[in-house]
Protein backbone atom coordinates (compact mmCIF):
# COMPACT_ATOMS: atom_id res chain seq x y z
CA UNK A 1 0.00 0.00 0.00
CA UNK A 2 1.56 3.32 -0.82
CA UNK A 3 1.24 5.27 3.30
CA UNK A 4 -1.47 8.20 3.33
CA UNK A 5 -0.78 10.89 6.18
CA UNK A 6 -3.39 14.01 6.46
CA UNK A 7 -3.66 16.21 9.51
CA UNK A 8 -6.32 18.63 11.08
CA UNK A 9 -5.95 21.53 13.56
CA UNK A 10 -9.22 22.41 14.22
CA UNK A 11 -12.63 23.03 12.57
CA UNK A 12 -13.76 26.81 13.61
CA UNK A 13 -13.95 29.87 12.69
CA UNK A 14 -9.85 30.80 12.41
CA UNK A 15 -9.40 34.54 11.84
CA UNK A 16 -7.12 35.37 9.16
CA UNK A 17 -4.63 36.58 11.07
CA UNK A 18 -4.35 32.85 12.71
CA UNK A 19 -4.10 31.71 9.57
CA UNK A 20 -0.66 31.10 8.06
CA UNK A 21 0.57 29.80 11.72
CA UNK A 22 -2.22 27.28 11.25
CA UNK A 23 -1.24 26.35 7.83
CA UNK A 24 2.71 26.28 8.61
CA UNK A 25 2.16 24.04 11.50
CA UNK A 26 -0.32 21.47 9.93
CA UNK A 27 2.44 21.32 6.85
CA UNK A 28 5.26 20.80 9.09
CA UNK A 29 3.51 17.85 10.76
CA UNK A 30 2.93 16.25 7.41
CA UNK A 31 5.77 17.33 5.20
CA UNK A 32 8.28 15.92 8.33
CA UNK A 33 6.20 12.58 9.56
CA UNK A 34 5.42 11.62 5.91
CA UNK A 35 8.93 10.59 4.47
CA UNK A 36 9.69 8.51 7.07
CA UNK A 37 6.12 6.73 6.51
CA UNK A 38 7.92 5.90 3.08
CA UNK A 39 10.83 4.21 4.73
CA UNK A 40 10.26 2.53 7.97
CA UNK A 41 7.50 3.55 10.90
CA UNK A 42 4.24 2.42 11.04
CA UNK A 43 1.05 4.38 11.14
CA UNK A 44 0.87 4.60 14.82
CA UNK A 45 4.29 5.93 14.77
CA UNK A 46 3.15 8.41 12.42
CA UNK A 47 0.05 9.65 14.20
CA UNK A 48 1.62 10.07 17.28
CA UNK A 49 4.69 12.22 15.72
CA UNK A 50 2.76 14.05 13.99
CA UNK A 51 0.38 15.56 16.79
CA UNK A 52 3.51 15.92 19.19
CA UNK A 53 4.72 18.58 16.58
CA UNK A 54 1.03 20.29 17.01
CA UNK A 55 0.93 19.94 20.53
CA UNK A 56 4.39 21.14 21.06
CA UNK A 57 2.78 24.22 18.39
CA UNK A 58 1.06 27.07 20.58
CA UNK A 59 -0.95 27.96 17.63
CA UNK A 60 -3.39 25.15 18.67
CA UNK A 61 -5.23 24.08 21.38
CA UNK A 62 -3.29 21.25 22.66
CA UNK A 63 -0.40 20.55 24.65
CA UNK A 64 1.32 24.00 24.49
CA UNK A 65 -1.29 26.87 23.84
CA UNK A 66 -4.11 25.01 25.49
CA UNK A 67 -7.16 26.60 26.84
CA UNK A 68 -7.83 27.53 30.36
CA UNK A 69 -10.38 26.03 32.58
CA UNK A 70 -12.84 27.59 34.74
CA UNK A 71 -10.44 27.65 37.55
CA UNK A 72 -7.02 29.21 35.19
CA UNK A 73 -5.38 25.39 35.00
CA UNK A 74 -5.15 23.64 31.63
CA UNK A 75 -6.29 20.14 31.45
CA UNK A 76 -5.38 17.66 28.30
CA UNK A 77 -6.93 15.01 26.58
CA UNK A 78 -5.90 12.17 23.91
CA UNK A 79 -6.26 8.74 22.14
CA UNK A 80 -4.41 6.72 20.11
CA UNK A 81 -5.87 3.57 17.75
CA UNK A 82 -4.28 0.88 16.28
CA UNK A 83 -6.70 0.05 13.22
CA UNK A 84 -5.01 -3.68 13.39
CA UNK A 85 -6.17 -4.52 16.10
CA UNK A 86 -8.93 -1.91 17.90
CA UNK A 87 -6.65 -1.29 21.09
CA UNK A 88 -6.63 1.98 21.75
CA UNK A 89 -5.40 4.75 24.44
CA UNK A 90 -6.59 7.66 26.15
CA UNK A 91 -6.08 10.24 28.89
CA UNK A 92 -8.61 12.67 30.18
CA UNK A 93 -7.79 15.73 32.26
CA UNK A 94 -4.65 15.08 32.34
CA UNK A 95 -1.88 18.27 34.12
CA UNK A 96 1.47 18.92 33.53
CA UNK A 97 2.06 17.18 30.08
CA UNK A 98 3.40 18.48 26.96
CA UNK A 99 2.59 15.26 24.72
CA UNK A 100 -0.52 13.28 25.94
CA UNK A 101 -0.80 11.37 23.13
CA UNK A 102 2.50 9.87 23.64
CA UNK A 103 1.04 9.43 27.06
CA UNK A 104 -2.59 7.45 25.49
CA UNK A 105 -0.01 5.25 23.40
CA UNK A 106 2.12 4.33 26.89
CA UNK A 107 -1.63 3.38 28.27
CA UNK A 108 -2.39 1.04 25.07
CA UNK A 109 0.76 -0.51 24.87
CA UNK A 110 2.07 -0.73 28.50
CA UNK A 111 -1.41 -1.24 30.76
CA UNK A 112 -4.32 -3.76 30.84
CA UNK A 113 -6.36 -0.92 30.60
CA UNK A 114 -7.34 1.63 27.84
CA UNK A 115 -7.84 4.90 29.37
CA UNK A 116 -6.32 6.97 32.75
CA UNK A 117 -7.38 9.92 34.24
CA UNK A 118 -6.15 12.85 35.73
CA UNK A 119 -3.13 13.16 38.25
CA UNK A 120 -3.61 8.99 38.34
CA UNK A 121 -2.43 9.40 34.35
CA UNK A 122 0.27 11.82 35.22
CA UNK A 123 1.79 9.53 37.44
CA UNK A 124 1.54 6.67 35.20
CA UNK A 125 3.28 8.98 32.77
CA UNK A 126 6.33 9.83 35.58
CA UNK A 127 6.40 6.17 35.97
CA UNK A 128 6.90 5.38 32.40
CA UNK A 129 9.78 8.20 32.23
CA UNK A 130 7.86 11.40 30.81
CA UNK A 131 8.50 14.32 31.98
CA UNK A 132 6.14 16.83 34.41
CA UNK A 133 6.33 20.37 33.03
CA UNK A 134 5.26 23.07 35.03
CA UNK A 135 2.12 24.38 34.09
CA UNK A 136 3.64 27.86 33.22
CA UNK A 137 5.63 25.68 30.04
CA UNK A 138 2.14 25.05 28.65
CA UNK A 139 0.59 28.64 29.06
CA UNK A 140 0.70 31.29 26.13
CA UNK A 141 0.09 35.20 26.88
CA UNK A 142 -2.74 34.48 24.27
CA UNK A 143 -4.68 32.23 26.50
CA UNK A 144 -4.09 34.32 29.45
CA UNK A 145 -5.44 37.35 28.04
CA UNK A 146 -8.50 35.48 26.71
CA UNK A 147 -9.12 34.02 30.07
CA UNK A 148 -9.09 37.10 31.61
CA UNK A 149 -11.39 38.29 29.38
CA UNK A 150 -14.22 35.37 29.36
CA UNK A 151 -13.34 34.66 32.95
CA UNK A 152 -16.18 36.48 34.42
CA UNK A 153 -18.59 36.94 31.27
CA UNK A 154 -21.98 35.60 32.57
CA UNK A 155 -22.75 35.00 28.76
CA UNK A 156 -20.06 33.20 27.53
CA UNK A 157 -20.60 29.38 26.67
CA UNK A 158 -18.15 27.35 25.46
CA UNK A 159 -19.88 25.81 22.92
CA UNK A 160 -19.65 28.80 20.58
CA UNK A 161 -18.47 27.30 17.95
CA UNK A 162 -17.42 30.60 15.60
CA UNK A 163 -16.11 33.75 18.43
CA UNK A 164 -13.23 34.67 17.10
CA UNK A 165 -10.89 32.46 19.72
CA UNK A 166 -8.82 29.31 18.80
CA UNK A 167 -10.14 26.34 19.07
CA UNK A 168 -7.62 24.34 17.53
CA UNK A 169 -8.05 20.77 18.58
CA UNK A 170 -5.39 18.70 16.26
CA UNK A 171 -5.44 15.05 15.28
CA UNK A 172 -3.89 12.87 12.37
CA UNK A 173 -5.15 9.88 10.56
CA UNK A 174 -2.47 7.55 9.00
CA UNK A 175 -1.96 3.91 6.65
CA UNK A 176 1.26 2.50 6.23
CA UNK A 177 3.00 0.20 3.91
CA UNK A 178 1.49 -2.79 5.30
CA UNK A 179 -2.17 -1.45 4.74
CA UNK A 180 -2.04 -0.77 8.85
CA UNK A 181 -4.41 2.28 9.62
CA UNK A 182 -4.20 4.54 13.02
CA UNK A 183 -5.67 7.66 14.20
CA UNK A 184 -5.06 10.43 17.05
CA UNK A 185 -6.36 13.27 18.50
CA UNK A 186 -4.95 15.76 21.02
CA UNK A 187 -6.72 19.12 22.85
CA UNK A 188 -7.34 20.89 25.65
CA UNK A 189 -10.52 21.25 25.74
CA UNK A 190 -12.98 24.16 25.29
CA UNK A 191 -12.13 27.56 27.19
CA UNK A 192 -13.31 28.13 30.62
CA UNK A 193 -14.50 24.90 30.85
CA UNK A 194 -15.45 22.97 34.23
CA UNK A 195 -12.81 21.19 35.90
CA UNK A 196 -12.79 17.66 35.17
CA UNK A 197 -15.04 18.17 31.45
CA UNK A 198 -14.01 15.94 29.18
CA UNK A 199 -15.04 16.13 25.38
CA UNK A 200 -15.00 13.73 22.47
CA UNK A 201 -11.29 13.93 21.89
CA UNK A 202 -10.41 10.99 23.92
CA UNK A 203 -13.59 8.85 23.77
CA UNK A 204 -13.03 6.34 21.24
CA UNK A 205 -15.58 6.39 18.35
CA UNK A 206 -16.08 9.77 19.03
CA UNK A 207 -12.61 12.27 18.95
CA UNK A 208 -10.99 9.23 16.75
CA UNK A 209 -11.46 5.90 15.36
CA UNK A 210 -9.40 3.29 13.79
CA UNK A 211 -10.27 -0.11 11.91
CA UNK A 212 -8.22 -1.59 8.78
CA UNK A 213 -11.91 -3.05 7.89
CA UNK A 214 -13.40 0.35 7.01
CA UNK A 215 -10.74 3.25 7.79
CA UNK A 216 -9.81 5.81 10.33
CA UNK A 217 -10.66 8.94 11.13
CA UNK A 218 -10.15 12.18 13.85
CA UNK A 219 -12.55 14.85 14.45
CA UNK A 220 -12.30 17.99 16.06
CA UNK A 221 -15.20 20.68 17.05
CA UNK A 222 -18.22 21.10 19.74
CA UNK A 223 -17.04 17.80 21.85
CA UNK A 224 -20.47 17.68 23.36
CA UNK A 225 -22.32 17.21 20.05
CA UNK A 226 -19.89 14.94 18.83
CA UNK A 227 -20.00 12.33 21.56
CA UNK A 228 -23.53 12.21 21.16
CA UNK A 229 -23.37 11.13 17.61
CA UNK A 230 -19.81 8.82 17.89
CA UNK A 231 -18.87 10.84 14.56
CA UNK A 232 -16.06 9.05 13.76
CA UNK A 233 -17.40 5.72 14.65
CA UNK A 234 -20.67 7.20 12.53
CA UNK A 235 -18.12 8.09 9.67
CA UNK A 236 -16.68 4.59 9.68
CA UNK A 237 -19.79 2.38 9.47
CA UNK A 238 -20.42 4.82 6.36
CA UNK A 239 -17.22 3.99 4.73
CA UNK A 240 -18.75 0.20 4.19
CA UNK A 241 -21.43 1.66 2.27
CA UNK A 242 -19.49 5.06 0.43
CA UNK A 243 -16.41 6.39 -1.05
CA UNK A 244 -14.25 8.55 1.47
CA UNK A 245 -15.50 11.93 0.86
CA UNK A 246 -19.25 11.07 0.65
CA UNK A 247 -18.89 9.24 4.22
CA UNK A 248 -16.88 11.95 5.71
CA UNK A 249 -20.20 14.74 4.78
CA UNK A 250 -22.95 13.06 5.78
CA UNK A 251 -21.18 11.89 9.08
CA UNK A 252 -21.41 15.76 9.47
CA UNK A 253 -24.37 15.91 8.24
CA UNK A 254 -25.85 13.50 10.74
CA UNK A 255 -23.72 15.35 13.20
CA UNK A 256 -25.84 18.81 12.68
CA UNK A 257 -29.26 17.38 11.93
CA UNK A 258 -29.59 14.97 15.25
CA UNK A 259 -27.94 17.03 17.69
CA UNK A 260 -27.33 20.54 16.02
CA UNK A 261 -23.47 19.81 16.84
CA UNK A 262 -20.68 21.85 14.75
CA UNK A 263 -17.33 20.22 13.75
CA UNK A 264 -15.12 18.40 11.09
CA UNK A 265 -13.13 15.15 10.38
CA UNK A 266 -10.94 13.76 8.43
CA UNK A 267 -10.13 10.19 7.61
CA UNK A 268 -8.50 7.67 5.69
CA UNK A 269 -10.41 4.58 3.91
CA UNK A 270 -9.19 1.11 3.84
CA UNK A 271 -8.03 1.84 -0.18
CA UNK A 272 -5.84 4.72 1.00
CA UNK A 273 -8.49 7.50 -0.04
CA UNK A 274 -9.07 10.54 2.01
CA UNK A 275 -11.95 12.23 3.18
CA UNK A 276 -12.55 15.55 4.79
CA UNK A 277 -15.46 17.35 5.78
CA UNK A 278 -17.15 20.28 8.17
CA UNK A 279 -19.71 22.25 9.08
CA UNK A 280 -17.96 25.33 10.91
CA UNK A 281 -16.93 28.03 8.76
CA UNK A 282 -13.46 27.34 8.22
CA UNK A 283 -11.05 24.38 8.81
CA UNK A 284 -7.54 23.75 8.57
CA UNK A 285 -5.91 20.75 7.43
CA UNK A 286 -2.83 19.28 5.60
CA UNK A 287 -2.24 15.92 4.00
CA UNK A 288 0.11 14.22 1.07
CA UNK A 289 -0.45 13.90 -1.91
CA UNK A 290 0.09 11.48 -4.45
CA UNK A 291 3.75 12.51 -5.08
CA UNK A 292 3.75 12.82 -1.54
CA UNK A 293 4.03 16.66 -1.23
CA UNK A 294 2.10 18.09 1.80
CA UNK A 295 -0.65 20.28 0.55
CA UNK A 296 -2.03 22.79 3.64
CA UNK A 297 -5.16 24.31 3.43
CA UNK A 298 -7.86 26.17 5.12
CA UNK A 299 -11.43 25.08 3.47
CA UNK A 300 -14.23 27.13 3.69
Amino acid sequence: MKPKLIAHGGAWSIPEKFEKAHLRGLRRAVSEIYPQLLTSISALDAVEAAVKILEKDPTFDAGKGSFLNLNGEIELDAMIMDGSTLNFGSVVAVPNILHPVALSRLIMENTEHCLLAGTGALHFGKQMGMEEVDPHELLTSRELKFYEKIKNDPDFKTKSPFEPHPKGTVGAVAMDQNGNLAAATSTGGTPRKLPGRVGDSPIIGAGAYADNETGACSATGWGESIMRVLLCKTSSDLLKEYPAETAAKMSVQILEKRVNGWGGIILIDKQGHYGFAHNTSKMAFAYADEEGKAIARIKI
